[in-house]
């Protein structure tokens, strides 16, 4: 079946809106989907059983959030040195190669005799390609769905990665329960090599989009760019703070309630999953974009009441409706592909991931540093206010900048 065939006769410059049915009739895409999805699974069960791990042989906050999050700081020097790749090699190449590194990492992870300090240089080395198999996979995805089926693709591969964080986490936390933790990394080893699988057997390979070659000189030639427009630099702002601050209230879950710490993070999930839903498929581009600053407050704003330690259940429900702010990424990821030209689309989209991941990893530091000087209730709000301080602070500039993007379209 042909792109041609599904999306109509426009191919990939129609302007028809896209559905998610439309969507996963594409091969590419449906294959795409498929590999993205077997590896947020994958990620979700070995993040939740090496979280465990350490926090059973250390007994450390900071060490705990670190393990499960702290790949997140190799991401930055991958972007700041391999991003071009995204643009100037082959993406189905590159995309595969990475797909094959992870399940090598995700297999060593299951060793048992592996020292601490091993898994996390493991952590490290898939942390540093994380960004470039971003870059190439959003790179591919632009090219594979037509320009008003982007945002409904980020959505469900959005949802996705909510929903295999659900299971992940549910079912991690009841595997526990009867498996080692490396036990459980073995079977994420399965789902990262069926990811693998899947993307060779489904996405064809793409010509190179940049005409220069790629390199770190023209990695930091594209980046200087892009963080030297100002426009620019206030969505990317808001698409890494806010969130990367929120996450380091997820990483402080193990210690603020290690028994229910699995149901916290599946709560907050789940709420990621309906957000994304409702905003990328019931919404239209002007509404998602009406709704970006209210879904950033209610991204950060719930987690204030962990200070007053309140059950269990209301606990849930505030992750829950915490999560569903995270849907404020998709209006600012448009508003950002608006502003890229098609050659440097992987790169920037690749940057833009880099950038959330790294500061999810700030994120999960500053947290487990908090938890190990404030009760880790007080740790959370305290990372829910700041969330919501520069939310508040940058909303004039990414106002400024929906402006332009609306002139520029006009």
């Amino acid at each position: 079946m042909t792109s041609d065939t599904v999306w109509g006769a426009g191919g990939g410059g129609s302007a028809r809106p896209v559905g998610y049915s439309a969507l996963l009739r594409q091969r590419e895409f449906a294959g795409l989907y498929a590999s993205f999805s077997l590896t947020a699974a994958a990620g979700t069960l070995s993040g939740f059983a090496l979280g465990s791990l350490v926090q059973a042989r250390t007994g450390s906050p900071l060490l705990t959030a670190l393990s499960m999050f702290g790949s997140s700081f190799a991401a930055v020097a991958g972007a700041v040195t391999l991003m071009s790749v995204a643009d100037g090699g082959r993406p189905r190449r590159t995309l595969v190669a990475l797909h094959g590194l992870s399940l090598a990492a995700v297999a060593a992870q299951a060793v048992p005799g592996l020292p601490l300090a091993a898994r996390f240089g493991l952590l490290l080395v898939v942390g540093f390609f994380q960004s470039l198999g971003t870059g190439a996979r959003m790179g591919l995805l632009a090219e594979i769905v037509p320009a008003s089926g982007y945002a409904p693709a980020r959505s469900l591969m959005n949802i996705t990665a909510g929903g295999a964080s659900v299971l992940g986490f549910g079912l991690g936390g009841a595997l526990l329960a009867v498996l080692s933790p490396y036990q459980v990394f073995g079977l994420a080893g399965v789902l990262a090599a069926a990811a693998t699988i899947v993307v060779a057997a489904t996405v064809r390979e793409r010509s190179v989009r940049a005409a220069r070659r790629p390199g770190v000189r023209e990695t930091w030639r594209g980046n200087a760019a892009l963080l030297g427009r100002p426009g620019r630099r206030a969505l990317l702002l808001n698409l890494w703070v806010p969130n990367g601050l929120v996450v380091g209230c997820e990483a402080v879950f193990l210690p603020y309630a290690p028994g229910w710490a699995g149901v916290l993070l599946a709560a907050a999930s789940a709420g990621l999953l309906l957000g994304d839903l409702v905003v990328g498929r019931l919404l239209d581009e002007a509404g998602r974009a009406r709704w970006a600053y209210p879904l950033r407050l209610l991204l950060a704003g719930p987690f204030l009441l962990f200070a007053l330690h309140p059950p269990v259940v209301v606990a849930v429900c505030a992750a829950g409706a915490a999560g569903a702010g995270f849907a404020a990424t998709l209006p600012l990821q448009e508003r950002l592909l608006a502003l890229t030209p098609d050659a440097e689309r992987g790169q920037v989209q690749g940057v833009e991931s880099a950038g959330r991941i790294t500061w999810q990893g700030v994120g999960a530091a500053f947290g487990g540093a908090l938890a190990q000087l404030l009760e880790p209730g007080w740790a959370i709000a305290v990372l829910a206010a700041l969330s919501l301080a520069v939310t508040a602070v940058s909303r004039r500039a990414v106002r400024r900048e929906a402006g332009a993007v609306t002139a520029g379209g006009a």
